[in-house]
């Protein structure tokens, strides 16, 4: 599901997991296959604020940029699954970004477990999970790279 090309191996990567109120952000690289959370962008019915993306783009430099697409469980697209092209494009459109999409059924759900072994229910903020959901769908990214 590349929308850009990919010609040679990125070395750094940021992923997007694209929500409507909220969109986590975390960066990864290939050299290790691992990805960190970083933050969550608030975001106003999908619209991030641009400059906050802007200097996240600034300051890690990616050489691809991830986005997740949320699909249904059988792989079919939901109304928010254009809403997150449109924002990938948008990356692309304004900062000259390399982009490419990621399947990221059940993201959410692995990255609330994971957040939960760590920290119990309090440690579950929206936010966070974002972030890991981000985190979780560069390595997944990664994974699939690699094979």
């Amino acid at each position: 599901m590349s929308t850009t090309e990919i010609t040679k191996a990125p070395n750094t990567l940021l992923g997007f997991d694209f929500g409507t109120k909220s969109i986590g952000v975390a960066t990864g690289q290939m050299i290790t296959a691992t990805a960190q959370p970083i933050a969550a962008i608030k975001a106003n019915d999908g619209i991030p604020n641009w400059d906050t993306v802007e200097t996240v783009l600034k300051e890690w430099k990616p050489d691809l940029v991830i986005i997740g697409l949320p699909l249904n469980m059988d792989g079919t697209e939901q109304p928010i699954t254009q809403r997150a092209k449109k924002f990938g494009n948008r990356l692309a459109g304004r900062f000259g970004a390399k982009i490419a999409f990621q399947d990221e059924r059940l993201t959410t759900a692995s990255a609330k477990e994971f957040i939960f072994d760590r920290g119990g229910y309090k440690a579950l903020e929206k936010g966070k999970i974002d972030s890991v959901s981000a985190a979780l769908i560069l390595e997944s990214w990664m994974e699939s790279y690699h094979q």
